[in-house]
């Protein structure tokens, strides 16, 4: 399966957002800016990101994003469904009904064994997902780091770090 790489900008987008202070925000410019990406593709993410409730917008020039939740409420599984949508990754389209020499309709009262395995999969996939919040990842990123991650993180929020007009 492959996600498309708005999941990933996502997920280090709410991982960077979880370092603000209270009342600050960034502008989609500083986060695309932090992460090498494409700001007009950011922004994309970053709305349905808005849409499904997981990050809020603050207007104005003094403007940007915030995370809307605590990060142990933001799952993995949130983002990811944000960016890429509901959907299963699998989608079955009965081309066992297709061709030459068709059968019957009876033939094919059970649903399809392929379209069965790849739905229990996915099951799996999202509950493993749905397990991992930003905040066990902040965490882990922490219990991995020597100190040069969070340095880069806090200079670059020093930086470019917003306070949102109340």
């Amino acid at each position: 399966m492959k996600l498309g790489d708005g999941v990933e900008q996502a997920i280090h987008s709410v991982s960077m957002l979880a370092g603000l202070s209270d009342g600050g925000v960034l502008s989609a410019a500083a986060l695309a800016e932090f992460h090498g990406v494409s700001t007009s593709y950011l922004l994309k993410h970053l709305q349905a990101l808005s849409g499904a409730g997981i990050v809020n917008t603050v207007p104005g020039p003094k403007g940007g994003y915030k995370l809307a939740k605590a990060t142990e409420e933001i799952s993995l599984l949130d983002i990811v469904l944000a960016v890429e949508g509901p959907e299963p990754a699998f989608r079955c389209s009965e081309i066992r009904q297709r061709g030459p020499n068709r059968l019957p309709g009876r033939y094919f009262t059970k649903p399809c064994q392929i379209s069965a395995a790849m739905l229990k999969a996915e099951r799996v996939y999202r509950a493993e997902l749905a397990k991992t919040s930003i905040a066990d990842i902040v965490a882990q990123l922490a219990a991995d780091d020597d100190g040069g991650i969070a340095a880069r993180g806090c200079a670059f929020l020093e930086i470019n770090e917003r306070k949102a007009a109340r």
